[in-house]
């Protein structure tokens, strides 16, 4: 029998061990913007936008060049990225309008939960977009702590849906509708700065999910009123000083984990729900949100986390949303429950330098509102079907990266191979 004494020893070391493993643990600061174009930061190519804070977590980290939203809108990126599937496997494959409507099963095992079981505190603030009522709301979903709206899209003043359901009130804290003012990117990061101030001594993981610079195109200090028939309305500085704004959030959620002590053990990862819009910048990509062009998949990500990941590289891995949570699960010694099998890989070895980059091949697909486009990237192959007329192409993106010449014709192997595995992912996707 050990004695009273060597108890209290034994229990003080175990008490210390899992404080240490705790401390091994990132902590991880995920911040998503809302239809952000691939060339509108300054460590992008912008000129007419300035981004310091972003383009110095760039420097301080990798910057992937070859990065892809999982869908061409709002909640099908959203849902790969929370269960690290394809977000056909649970049919939100387009924007999800939510006000009564169902939204993502609380069953699906959400990234949140699996860091939950972890140990991880959870929460998420901003815009939720996959589901509208309280079974299918962040808390539902293993997030300890919610602060934003559910639907689609907000007066980013008067915090009240502007489509499809004008002047709803949508702003909730948890499951509880709420009132404040402010300009919504600027709530997003006060909480988001709360948050991490409250924080422990437990690992966490933070959701930052702006909507800007999605429309309304309502800058920050200019309040008017946004209504449906004025949603077109809007200018390029407009669009330009909302995302200044998010940036200007960005680098005081930085400086918190800096003044706490606790950049050097974050993972902090930024990326766009999908490509830009109307007022965006794509370049040097053709097209925008809610096409499979390149301009509307293809999306800025900047990764850093301090004695990981060398400073200021460039990465041409080829990555897609569900690789992100792939990647935060093994960042953070996390797990899919047993027989869950997700889509995503751990890219992580290749951003530190410690493996070649990985061959992917990844898929897409719309069959919305008319829309009806699919495609295949593998290596530095894209072949498209676009439109009911079903044309197909074939782009080599190393050459072309603008989509401009198809060699479809020239390649026909090529074209066979890539429709075939696309015919295999559908099926096996759709059961």
């Amino acid at each position: 029998m050990l004695s009273k004494g060597l108890t209290v020893v034994l229990a003080l070391v175990a008490v210390t061990l899992d404080a240490q493993a705790g401390l091994n643990r990132p902590n991880v600061v995920f911040v998503m913007a809302d239809d952000l174009g691939y060339g509108d930061l300054g460590c992008y190519g912008a000129r007419d936008i300035r981004t310091p804070h972003l383009d110095r977590l760039a420097r301080e980290g990798v910057r992937l060049t070859d990065c892809y939203s999982a869908g061409a809108v709002c909640t099908p990126t959203r849902v790969a990225f929370l269960t690290g599937r394809y977000q056909q496997r649970v049919g939100m494959e387009w924007a999800n309008y939510p006000i009564g409507t169902p939204g993502l099963p609380s069953s699906e095992t959400s990234v949140a939960r699996m860091l939950k079981d972890n140990g991880y505190a959870t929460a998420i603030f901003g815009k939720w977009h996959v589901g509208g009522r309280a079974e299918y709301g962040p808390n539902a979903h293993s997030f300890d702590k919610f602060f934003g709206f559910l639907g689609p899209n907000i007066d980013f003043y008067t915090h009240r849906e502007v489509v499809p359901h004008f002047q709803t009130p949508d702003l909730f804290e948890d499951t509880d509708p709420v009132e404040c003012e402010g300009y919504m990117t600027d709530l997003i990061t006060e909480r988001s700065v709360d948050f991490i101030k409250r924080q422990k001594g437990a690992p966490f993981f933070l959701f930052v999910s702006y909507n800007a610079p999605h429309w309304p195109f309502q800058p920050p200090d200019q309040q008017w009123e946004a209504r449906p028939e004025n949603r077109l309305e809007g200018t390029r500085k407009d669009y330009a000083s909302m995302v200044e704004r998010m940036d200007q959030g960005v680098g005081q959620i930085l400086q918190t984990l800096a003044d706490r002590g606790l950049a050097n053990n974050t993972l902090v990862i930024f990326a766009s729900d999908n490509g830009g819009e109307r007022l965006s910048r794509n370049a040097p990509y053709f097209h925008h949100k809610a096409t499979l062009w390149e301009g509307g998949i293809r999306v800025p990500c900047i990764m850093r986390w301090p004695g990981q990941f060398p400073a200021g590289k460039t990465s041409k891995q080829a990555v897609i949303t569900m690789d992100l949570t792939a990647s935060i699960l093994a960042a953070t010694q996390s797990s899919a429950p047993t027989g869950r099998r997700l889509d995503g890989v751990n890219v992580l070895p290749v951003l530190k330098g410690e493996a070649p980059l990985k061959d992917r091949t990844l898929f897409w697909r719309i069959e919305e509102q008319g829309i009806v486009q699919k495609a295949v990237r593998q290596g530095r192959w894209k072949y498209i079907l676009d439109g009911i007329e079903m044309l197909e192409m074939l782009f080599d993106l190393e050459s072309d990266p603008g989509e401009r010449h198809t060699l479809f014709y020239d390649h026909p192997k090529r074209v066979r191979e890539l429709r075939q595995a696309l015919v295999v992912w559908e099926r096996e996707v759709d059961r």
